[in-house]
């Protein structure tokens, strides 16, 4: 049985922390699945299209490396894929009791397993959100962001 993992995320933008869990997860995993999650209530400065663009150009020499999208519960769509985990990344005390609720619906719902590392050092103050700041307030991202996303042709 092949060992496949979700890591799922609304990636706006895929960071560098984001890649170092990727790259770290083919080490237990036979493949990733990075499943960029679809919120209509969430506000995005990507589209959907755009982060799967980048992130797939991103893995395109890596078939261990899928990029899809998806909506609705990350169970769903993981047992919808044939995997059997779920890759999270923590960097934090607070994203631990956040993870490990969702670890725990999720492995009751559908026997999922998720396996969670922990965010390199280098990595651990970025996130999402602030990237998505900096780039709202026109400041370079450069340093966050893996340079082959090429995210600043979607200015």
């Amino acid at each position: 049985m092949s060992k496949i993992a979700i890591f799922p995320g609304t990636f706006d933008p895929f960071t560098l922390g984001h890649l170092s869990l990727v790259e770290r997860g083919l080490r237990l995993f036979d493949g990733i699945i990075a499943a960029i999650g679809v919120n209509t209530g969430k506000k995005s400065i990507f589209t959907a299209e755009q982060r799967l663009e980048m992130i797939s150009r991103l893995f395109r020499d890596n078939p261990k490396v899928r990029v899809k999208t998806y909506s609705g519960m990350t169970a769903d769509f993981a047992k919808a894929e044939g995997a059997g985990f779920i890759l999270r990344g923590i960097r934090s005390t607070g994203d631990f009791e956040y993870e490990k609720s969702i670890a725990d619906v999720n492995r009751e719902i559908s026997g999922l397993e998720t396996v969670i590392l922990f965010t390199d050092t280098e990595y651990s103050y970025i996130s999402s959100s602030i990237v998505r700041e900096l780039w709202i307030h026109g400041k370079s991202i450069d340093k966050f962001v893996p340079e082959n996303l090429h995210i600043n042709e979607y200015k």
